[in-house]
């Protein structure tokens, strides 16, 4: 037997554990920016579709061949006003959207060659030179007089009040966190989207002018539904999701066992990860973007061993096959069929491991072999999705827990539209989050434009 080293991490859920190098390397971008050679070359491989099935794919609509055109004739800011007239954020989304699901999936080589056109990087280099440079291309348009409320500063709250600012309006955002941003500043991978990326967007969207925001500001804490109904011309809410799913497992309440969204969210927060502790044997149970994301970050945080368990099977996880490579690629181990049953705790309370079912699928339903399984851990992170707390509405009409909106946003109360992941049929996607507040905007300043025409003439 080999001596132990006093000065070695003890066993648990500790922080510290790499070298400062170490984190620099683990957290670095994900997907460095493109170089102008490299652009040039990855946009020389679009056919300009006319009837690209990529911009079909886009929830924004971003006008995909014509902004690569504008990068391979050497017009990057061309480029970027052409994706920020569909979508504001299109340099968050560049970095985090699904596009290998979504815009490359139905991408013409991707179906010819395997391999797509790099569109995701391909916007973020236009984007990043656009904001790298300050290039405003939007003004307000002469004051109309109206204010609208906004509630929740993550994509579509902040997509809904630039696109209401750029139409003369006044735009207050209510948001109870200490920064802007939702998603894209508490709830997404550190590595992609590095440099405080999330904060230097806002300020970018921010420069039209004619948006205050108010944070620490909680709806039905501070401020209340009727009382903005009340104050303001209209009121958009995009407050996204604010509680977690429970396990619904014996022994949930033990120490070690905590939400993937706020462990993300303390990485996300953290300047050196140094002070985010990890255990050295995670189980991740979950099997989407949220779960990928925890997982990966962990196994970067110094954890020895981390693995996902999700219920049903590899075709099923909503993470996509890219998040699925990724995490295997980094040592995360994917286990399927597998469904938590009891958390096993030590003599002091803190976790010792998981007790799983096994699980497979008999007449359309999900249900247990019989046969379980026991994984050793000393840290559980909980991914099942989350759920919208919607005790502050009033009477705002709800369907499986989420508002009920039109196709424009509106909701069942006057003067009310809603757009992101609290609404019905939200798909926990920052583009489609972006695409919901624009469109409400848009339905918003309808409504106040015909509410200030003059009555027409009656014969």
């Amino acid at each position: 037997m080999g001596t132990t080293d006093a000065s070695a991490p003890k066993a648990g859920i500790v922080g510290g554990r790499l070298s400062p190098a170490d984190y620099q390397a683990n957290f670095a971008d994900l997907h460095p920016r493109l170089d102008e050679h490299e652009a040039l070359v990855a946009a020389d491989r679009c056919y300009f579709c006319y009837d690209a099935p990529c911009m079909t794919a886009c929830p924004t609509s971003i006008d995909i061949p014509l902004f690569i055109r504008q990068i391979a004739t050497g017009n990057p800011l061309g480029s970027a006003k052409t994706i920020f007239d569909q979508n504001i954020l299109g340099g968050m989304c560049a970095r985090v959207c699904p596009t290998e699901t979504l815009c490359e999936e139905v991408c013409v080589r991707m179906t010819a060659e395997g391999k797509p056109v790099e569109i995701g990087r391909l916007q973020r280099y236009a984007t990043d030179i656009a904001m790298s440079e300050n290039a405003q291309f939007y003004e307000r348009a002469p004051a109309t007089g109206k204010t609208i409320a906004v509630v929740g500063a993550g994509p579509a709250g902040l997509a809904c009040a630039h696109r209401l600012a750029m139409q003369g309006h006044q735009v207050v955002i209510f948001d109870a966190r200490e920064k802007a941003g939702g998603l894209n500043e508490y709830g997404i991978a550190t590595y992609k989207a590095v440099d405080d990326f999330a904060q230097k967007e806002v300020a970018y969207l921010l420069a039209i002018g004619g948006i205050e925001i108010r944070n620490r500001q909680t709806l039905g804490r501070d401020i209340t539904l009727a009382d903005l109904t009340a104050r303001f011309d209209a009121v958009f809410l995009g407050m996204g999701l604010q509680g977690v799913n429970a396990l619904m497992a014996e022994g949930e309440a033990a120490e070690g066992v905590e939400d993937a969204v706020d462990f993300i969210a303390r990485l996300r927060q953290s300047s050196t990860k140094t002070d985010v502790p990890v255990g050295r044997r995670v189980v991740v149970i979950g099997g989407g973007m949220t779960a990928v994301d925890a997982a990966v970050q962990a196994k970067l945080l110094g954890a020895e061993e981390v693995t996902i368990c999700y219920r049903r099977g590899k075709a099923q996880m909503n993470a996509s096959g890219f998040e699925q490579d990724l995490a295997a690629s980094r040592g995360v181990m994917i286990r399927h069929w597998l469904q938590p049953k009891r958390i096993l705790t030590k003599d002091d309370g803190t976790v010792a491991g998981i007790e799983l079912d096994y699980t497979h699928v008999v007449d359309g339903r999900l249900v247990s072999t019989g046969e379980t399984g026991i994984i050793s851990a000393d840290h559980v992170l909980k991914a099942i999705g989350q759920t919208f707390e919607a005790e502050s509405l009033g009477l705002i009409a709800l369907q499986s827990g989420r508002i009920v909106v039109d196709e424009e946003g509106r909701t069942s109360l006057p003067k009310v539209w809603a757009g992101g992941d609290c609404v019905l049929g939200g798909e926990d996607l920052t583009v489609q989050a972006v695409a919901h507040g624009r469109d409400a905007a848009e339905s918003i300043n309808r409504m106040l434009q015909e509410a200030q025409q003059p009555a027409a003439a009656v014969a």
